[in-house]
C-alpha cells in the first residue's frame, strides 16, 4: 500500500526497524521534535551541507552513506541523523535549515499531493517536479525501492512457477494473504480488477506477516521489500508487473540553494548503483547482526568505489 504519513503508522524500533508490514510511511515513526539545524542560509553561504535523516535505521543509514559519499568529494558536511518524521524534516529543508534527505518517491509525493495517483518511478517523479516548491528538487532515483510486495516462501514459489503478482491467478483461491488491518479494504478491488486475484481468505497480520508465511499460517503476504526476514527466510517477492503499488524509489531531496553540482553530481553516483538487493544486505547488517550503521555504509561506499 502507498506510505502516508499520519495514517496507521508504523513504529519502527532501532533493534529490528524494518520488520513491520504495516501500512505507515517510513518516515512517519515518531512524533519527535526536530532538533534545532540553524540557519539554512548561513550554512548555504559557508559552504557547508546539512544532511539530515527520519529517526529510523535504514534512513540514517542513507544519510550515512550520502554524507560519507560528500566528504569523500572534499565537501563540508554536518549530519543531523534521527530528526523525525516527514512533517517534522520536510519542513527543515524546505527552510534551507537541512541541505539534504534521502527520501522515498512515492510517499513524498503523496505528502505534498494527497491527490495523486502516479504508481511508476518515471510517473512519480513527473509529478514530484511539478509539485515540490521552487526552493526544493529531486535528483536521480536509485534503482533500490522500500515498497510493498506480495511475498511468499521460496518453495511456494517454485512449486507453482510463481515470478510475478499475475502467475498468482491461477492459484490465489486456494491461498490465505495476510497483511496489515486495512489490507483487505484498500487492496482486494483492485487485485480482482489488475490481476484477476481472489484470494480464499483474508488474515490481519499487521506486524508478523513475514512470519505467518514462513509458518505458512498465510500463503502469500504484504511484506516491504527491505524487510531483513525477505533475505533470512529466502523468501521471494513477486514482481509488480502492472504497478498496483506506487514505487518507493530511494531518491535525495535537496534544498537548491544548498547544493552545488558536486553535491548533486555524488548523489547521483550513489542513485546509480544502489539496488534493493543491496538495501536488504545492508539492513540485515545493521538491524539483525547490530553492526554501526556508519561502518555499513563506508563498506558499501569503498565497494562501489565511492569513497576510499
Amino acid at each position: 500500500m502507498r506510505r502516508i504519513f499520519g495514517t496507521a503508522a508504523v513504529i519502527l524500533t532501532a533493534a529490528l526497524a524494518l520488520t513491520a508490514c504495516g501500512s505507515g510511511d517510513p518516515l512517519a515513526t515518531s512524533s519527535a521534535s526536530p532538533e534545532p539545524a540553524g540557519s539554512g542560509s548561513a550554512s548555504a553561504a559557508a559552504g557547508k551541507v546539512v544532511v539530515g535523516s527520519a529517526n529510523f535505521p535504514e534512513n540514517v543509514l542513507l544519510a550515512s552513506i550520502y554524507a560519507q559519499a560528500l566528504k569523500a568529494k572534499g565537501v563540508e558536511v554536518e549530519e543531523k541523523p534521527n530528526i523525525g518524521s516527514r512533517e517534522a524534516i520536510y519542513k527543515l529543508i524546505e527552510s534551507g535549515q537541512l541541505s539534504v534527505l534521502p527520501e522515498y518517491n512515492g510517499g513524498l509525493l503523496f505528502f505534498v499531493d494527497k491527490a495523486a495517483t502516479a504508481t511508476s518511478t518515471d510517473d512519480v517523479n513527473t509529478a514530484l517536479k511539478e509539485k515540490l516548491p521552487a526552493t526544493l528538487e529531486i535528483l536521480d532515483s536509485a534503482a533500490a525501492q522500500d515498497s510493498d510486495s506480495l511475498t511468499v516462501t521460496q518453495e511456494t514459489a517454485t512449486k507453482f512457477n510463481l515470478k510475478t503478482i499475475e502467475d498468482l491467478a491461477k492459484v490465489s483461491k486456494d491461498f490465505a494473504v495476510g497483511g496489515p488491518p486495512e489490507f483487505k479494504e484498500r487492496r482486494e478491488q483492485q487485485f480482482k480488477d489488475v490481476y484477476g486475484l481472489e484470494f480464499k481468505e483474508w488474515k490481519p497480520t499487521g506486524d508478523t506477516t513475514a512470519d505467518a508465511i514462513k509458518d505458512d499460517t498465510v500463503q502469500v503476504g504484504n511484506v516491504f521489500t527491505t524487510d531483513p526476514k525477505i533475505l533470512i527466510n529466502k523468501m521471494v517477492s513477486l514482481q509488480d508487473t502492472k504497478s498496483v503499488f506506487a514505487a518507493q524509489n530511494i531518491t535525495p531531496l535537496v534544498n537548491k540553494a544548498a547544493v552545488n553540482d558536486t553535491v548533486k553530481a555524488t548523489l547521483n553516483e550513489i542513485s546509480a548503483k544502489l539496488t534493493t538487493e543491496q538495501l536488504v544486505e545492508l539492513m540485515k547488517k545493521v538491524a539483525v547482526d547490530k553492526e554501526d550503521a556508519a561502518t555499513v555504509a563506508k563498506g558499501w561506499l569503498t565497494a562501489n568505489g565511492l569513497a576510499s
